[in-house]
């Protein structure tokens, strides 16, 4: 069984390549992408795999752009936390749809379904999500509720300039500089955000689009990112992401 991982997270996608290993040992991971644009490019210079492990949301995009662009008929199984109307559909129409994070049990049903009924399987089932999709308006967070001295106060979304974890604690800082915890996660965050305006810099960091100041090349081909505000610790974009980062800036 060859194997094509598709998933902007690196923890995410090694999680994925090393359960696949143990239920599969004579499984091939062929590759791991984590954008849009480099699924496109791997489809447009190699061979169809037999099964596909994809996240829907990409750094660059939602997944269904691949379909688009990319015509190819292998099976998918999707992975990510997404709005319970598309796990309605992949339920009914038989296409695996796995929670993160993915429990090990999960995607050895998935990986055998796969085995059992992937003669069987349409990929018109999944342009007919994306259109379903396509339709339903996804309603991104357009504020925060952030617990201040003896109440509470309201912070818009627009008003963020980035985000930040320490010691496993997200912040959120705003444009006037004050700095607030909240209760989300980084993973959580980055679900709940406008992927058109923030983009995932790092494990560590949430970035607003309007709070970049410059970008410069780095070294080993990585980008570093100043922002507008002044930081105690610079931001840096790996080699890997540099390219979805260049084309979410690019729009």
């Amino acid at each position: 069984m060859q194997i094509l991982i598709i998933e902007d997270e690196q923890l995410n996608a090694n999680r994925l390549k090393n359960l696949v290993k143990e239920i599969k040992p004579q499984a091939v991971i062929l590759d791991m992408l984590e954008s849009v644009a480099d699924s496109i490019d791997w489809f447009a210079g190699n061979k169809e795999p037999d099964l596909i492990l994809m996240d829907v949301r990409l750094t660059d995009g939602l997944c269904f752009e691949i379909f688009s662009a990319a015509k190819f008929k292998t099976p998918v199984v999707f992975t990510t936390a997404y709005d319970e109307y598309a796990i309605r559909a992949f339920k009914v129409n038989s296409i695996d749809y796995l929670l993160k994070p993915v429990d090990k049990q999960e995607l050895a049903g998935a990986l055998s379904k796969y085995e059992q009924l992937a003669p069987l399987q349409s990929n018109d089932l999944i342009h007919e999500l994306a259109d379903l999709m396509k339709k339903q308006d996804v309603a991104y967070r357009s504020r925060f509720l952030i617990p201040l001295h003896d109440g509470y106060k309201t912070v818009a979304v627009h008003d963020i300039d980035y985000m930040y974890s320490e010691f496993k604690i997200s912040h959120i800082v705003l444009k006037d500089g004050s700095i607030h915890p909240v209760l989300q996660t980084m993973d959580e965050l980055e679900e709940q955000l406008d992927p058109g305006i923030f983009f995932r810099a790092n494990r560590q960091h949430l970035i607003h689009v309007e709070s970049i100041k410059s970008i410069h090349n780095y070294f080993n081909g990585k980008l570093k990112v100043i922002l507008n505000q002044k930081m105690d610790e610079e931001i840096f974009i790996s080699r890997e992401k540099a390219s979805s980062f260049k084309h979410w800036l690019d729009r």
